[in-house]
């Protein structure tokens, strides 16, 4: 890992470390009014980073001098009178994503050719003005919901526990972010990968609708599991980092209608009265929430009715899914180690999950897109008389770092259930779902809830998320490694 090219400067010491939570809507008024510059900003968090992620392990590389120049690129637009939420603001992007010149090691030691052009989400981000501080860690081929460790890199850890897990599979990413060492991060989310890091990290998380971030140079990732999204500590900041990427590209597989308002105007509205549905079955047979997730939802239920809103219990008609799901899952991950320059690398039981996959990869991966339709029909009656659902993130609080160090491929995937009964259904239709802090349990750990709502719903749940960050907030309660 390389690190700062010198000390953080007097100026930026002066700041203190309240700067670093500020928020990227705070830190972007501070950069338009010029009371702080990119290049203090990058230096303040690069300082953060060498003196916290070794607690951590939150990344794989710091871009140390690449941030400082492109830091520099953003003071000369934010002098030529140029505005956006993200010029000039620090962030960090998953280590599955391209940035042009950096190894994209998708949590492996299996490539070692840095990647010649920038995925369309970097390329975004590199329009919007925000200097890249780093990329961050994840599982091996962002296989697991419930962990973000690897052979190459070791496990990451949380800062609120750091003998906890992160979730995964976008971990890096959020430990990155909670802890101070960026105000917003890339992630992405295959089935659970930005809500439940987030869920676990005590941050917002927000997974929109399938295509309304591209995913180029993969025309769809996951044969459509898979969603780009930001990570970032208020509803408001992850608004502002999504609107910077939104927008379907040429090539893209989808391409969903534009919301009639950008998603950082949903997060500054109220959101009406909703008709909300309450649920706290999952869709794994077997996998129950534990005191957490229940006290996280039936808390949440009660705020929102103090809000007015309309609550009631009522259960999806779920299914057997698994038929459905694990093709599209596991031809992904199949697909992605296709890729590699070195996949004979991959730990034993990620080559285990390719090879199966493979073997998915033909009738029953057609069935399984085929199904969808069926699926979403069955699935979203709920939506009929209810405009959002609340459920846990997940039924289970982070587990031990480590846990599964070893194991074989079936015991890792069984592992997981608990973190991917809520959230996984909603890669599969393409339906937006976000990770809403719901409070601290009686270790000290975040609590959260999922809501989700129907296709290009996301303004909707943006409004209530904020409503709820409004009654109950959240934000400036910080984890001891921070």
């Amino acid at each position: 890992m390389s690190t700062p090219s010198g000390p953080p400067t007097d100026t930026t010491a002066a700041m203190g470390d309240d700067l670093a939570f500020a928020g990227v809507a705070r830190l972007s008024e501070l950069l338009r009014a010029a009371e702080v510059t990119p290049r203090e900003l990058v230096e303040l968090y690069l300082a953060r980073i060498e003196r916290l992620d070794p607690q951590l392990n939150a990344f794989v590389s710091v871009r140390a001098d690449a941030a400082l120049v492109e830091a520099d690129a953003a003071l000369k637009r934010l002098r030529a009178s140029e505005a956006g939420p993200l010029l000039g603001v620090p962030v960090v992007v998953k280590d599955n994503v391209d940035i042009a010149g950096e190894v994209t090691g998708h949590g492996t030691g299996a490539n070692e050719t840095p990647a010649t052009k920038d995925a369309e989400v970097v390329l975004r981000l590199r329009a919007a003005g925000a200097p890249m501080l780093g990329k961050t860690a994840l599982p091996e081929l962002a296989m697991w919901g419930h962990m973000t460790e690897s052979q190459t890199h070791g496990a990451t850890r949380n800062p609120w526990d750091t003998e906890r897990a992160t979730g995964g599979s976008s971990g890096g990413t959020a430990a990155a972010v909670a802890a101070g060492l960026a105000p917003a991060g890339l992630a992405s989310d295959g089935g659970a990968s930005i809500r439940v890091p987030a869920a676990l990290c005590g941050l917002f998380g927000f997974k929109p609708t399938r295509g309304r971030i591209s995913t180029l140079p993969d025309a769809e990732h996951w044969h459509g599991l898979t969603m780009f999204g930001g990570l970032a500590r208020r509803v408001l900041d992850a608004a502002l980092f999504d609107d910077a990427l939104r927008g379907a590209a040429p090539g893209d597989a989808h391409r969903p209608p534009e919301p009639e308002t950008s998603f950082a105007d949903a997060a500054r509205r109220e959101p009406g009265r909703l008709r909300v549905a309450v649920s706290l079955k999952g869709t794994l047979p077997g996998t129950k929430p534990g005191p957490a997730a229940r006290r996280a939802v039936e808390e949440t239920a009660e705020l929102l009715r103090s809000l007015g809103h309309q609550v009631a219990e009522r259960d999806p008609e779920y299914g057997q899914l698994l038929p459905d799901i694990m093709p599209r899952y596991l031809s992904g991950v199949a697909d992605d180690a296709a890729k590699l320059e070195h996949p004979q690398r991959l730990e034993p039981r990620s080559r285990r999950m390719a090879w199966l996959g493979r073997r998915l990869h033909g009738r029953a991966l057609r069935r399984a897109v085929r199904r969808e339709a069926a699926v979403s029909e069955r699935v979203n009656a709920i939506f009929a008389d209810h405009d959002i659902l609340l459920t846990p993130v997940t039924a289970a609080q982070p587990e031990p770092v480590g846990r599964w160090r070893g194991k074989g491929a079936l015991r890792t995937f069984n592992g997981g259930g608990p973190y991917v009964t809520y959230t996984a259904i909603w890669n599969y239709l393409g339906q937006p779902a976000a990770a809403v802090p719901a409070g601290f349990d009686e270790d000290g750990l975040p609590m959260a809830v999922q809501i989700a709502a129907p296709v290009n719903g996301e303004t909707t749940l943006l409004s209530v998320a904020a409503q709820l960050e409004g009654a109950r907030p959240w934000a400036d309660r910080r984890p001891p490694v921070s």
